[in-house]
């Protein structure tokens, strides 16, 4: 079998982790992550990784903020009143809640703070700002 490059289908395994060592995601315990390499559905450091991988290699790789989600944006504090939230949510830090754009997109926000009047929701992905590691082990490629 041939290195994994751009265009071909590919399944890994991988686990991801904090400096300190918390684990923030692993594909071990389920099915491996199968995703197209160039297609930019994942963050380019962990992509860039995979491209030239050949089945049944194992590496760990650093991948600095700039290559995963970006540095921590404060422009994405939100104060929102409590009086906005629907009835049936209890706001608590850390809870993620799902919001709706005007423009009807999709996007999650994470409670970083509940005040008396009002509630501060975070924009930023939740690993923004953070230089995460990956174990990644490639399990199968299909050319493209």
């Amino acid at each position: 079998m041939s290195a994994a490059k751009s265009g071909d289908l590919v399944k890994v395994h991988y686990r991801g982790t904090l400096q300190d060592g918390t684990v923030f995601d692993s594909s071990y315990e389920g099915e491996p992550l199968e995703f197209t390499l160039g297609q930019g559905q994942i963050i380019p450091g962990f992509e860039e990784a995979v491209e030239g991988m050949a089945p049944g290699e194992n590496k760990t790789v650093q991948v600095e903020k700039a290559q995963g989600y970006g540095d921590y944006d404060e422009s994405k504090l939100i104060n929102v009143e409590r009086s906005n939230l629907p009835d049936n949510i209890n706001p608590e830090e850390g809870m993620v809640l799902q919001v709706n754009s005007q423009d009807n997109d999709v996007f999650y926000v994470t409670v970083n703070e509940v005040k008396d009047e009002e509630v501060v929701l975070d924009g930023n992905h939740p690993l923004a700002g953070k230089d995460l590691t990956f174990e990644i082990e490639l399990v199968d490629v299909q050319a493209a």
